[in-house]
């Protein structure tokens, strides 16, 4: 970053050497010609003795004719040797925050893959599936402890439900911080319905983030799983097990982590948009709300009133394939002009 800088102010360096140099050529050049003027005039008054000296005088004036459209000429080809650096300079910087952008979605895609996988594991809880089968106060107990102990070890997630088939939570593995989460009901939640959808242990659903008012309106991913009764049987299910990401403090720490040199941290802005090109984690404030990026490529770039914008698409990991999040890196210190 610090050598393209460099190379960039050395550029309008040029450029200004340039424009103030030819433009002191020319005007000795314009003092010439009117010089070898006024000498071809008096030369002219003089008639046949002053005849040489017109000579001269005109010779003079060629050369200056010729010096100046050499400096035009030099003029046009270094203003465009300048601008083809700039260009060539923005889309190195292009592809730096394109490259970036790609390592925020790449890092949380792996993040969320461990999601996956920790809904699906937790949904084979012995505790976890005797509840849901036949809901009672010993196996809520016992559900609830085993959630708990789940929760103070993957400090990443809010809180655990263990869900029946109609839509009530049946448990949770907070009851203490979020009290008012048992008993409600998630039967409209996309993310639920698609769990009770799952063809077998080995699926899962993903929800968009989402504020979530039985935890108290916080922003969490969702990731949601079928307890089944028997692994080889996906009929016999018992209910839904979710897990509540904290994504808020998690994905800020992504955001906030990919490494950027000092220059870089002072106009650099990391985000992660959803589908809807809707900003919904950013390393800092000063970022649009939402975002318009460009649908007919994967990654790339472009320059915008707000800066120049890297952009990178979800390419999933491993079984998880990624909701169309995008990873989004751009640098506020140079906008569209």
């Amino acid at each position: 970053m610090q050598a393209s800088h460099n190379v960039a102010e050395l550029s309008l360096r040029i450029d200004h050497i340039t424009s103030v140099k030819i433009g002191e050529i020319k005007a000795i050049t314009l003092e010439t010609r009117l010089l070898s003027l006024n000498a071809a005039i008096e030369a002219s008054h003089v008639g046949e003795a002053g005849r040489s000296f017109a000579v001269v005088a005109g010779r003079v004036r060629e050369v200056s004719d010729r010096i100046e459209a050499l400096a035009s000429s030099l003029q046009d080809e270094l203003r465009d040797v300048g601008l083809a650096m700039q260009q060539a300079l923005r889309r190195a910087r292009g592809q730096r925050l394109a490259d970036l952008a790609r390592n925020v979605i790449e890092t949380i895609d792996r993040n969320l893959y461990e999601r996956t996988c920790d809904v699906r594991w937790w949904a084979t809880e012995s505790a976890v599936q005797a509840l849901a089968a036949a809901p009672g106060p010993q196996r809520l107990e016992s559900a609830q402890a085993r959630l708990g102990i789940i929760l103070d070890t993957y400090t990443v997630y809010l809180d655990i439900w263990v869900i029946g088939l109609d839509g009530k939570v049946l448990c949770n593995g907070r009851p203490q911080d979020y009290p008012q989460a048992r008993g409600h009901d998630v039967r409209q939640q996309p993310w639920f319905r698609q769990a009770l959808a799952c063809a077998g242990p080995q699926d899962y659903a993903a929800g968009d983030v989402q504020p979530v008012a039985a935890l108290e309106g916080a922003s969490c991913a969702v990731y949601a799983a079928t307890i089944h009764a028997d692994p080889d049987d996906p009929a016999a299910r018992h209910g839904v097990l979710a897990v509540f990401f904290d994504w808020s403090k998690q994905a800020a720490s992504v955001v906030k982590g990919i490494r950027l040199d000092a220059e870089e941290a002072a106009t650099v802005r990391c985000m992660v948009v959803d589908a809807s090109q809707r900003v919904i984690a950013a390393s800092a404030d000063d970022v649009p709300d939402a975002l318009n990026l460009p649908m007919d490529r994967q990654d790339g770039y472009y320059a915008s009133e707000d800066g120049l914008v890297g952009y990178a698409l979800t390419p999933g990991y491993e079984t998880y394939a990624g909701l169309g999040w995008y990873g989004v890196v751009m640098d506020r210190g140079q906008r569209a002009p």
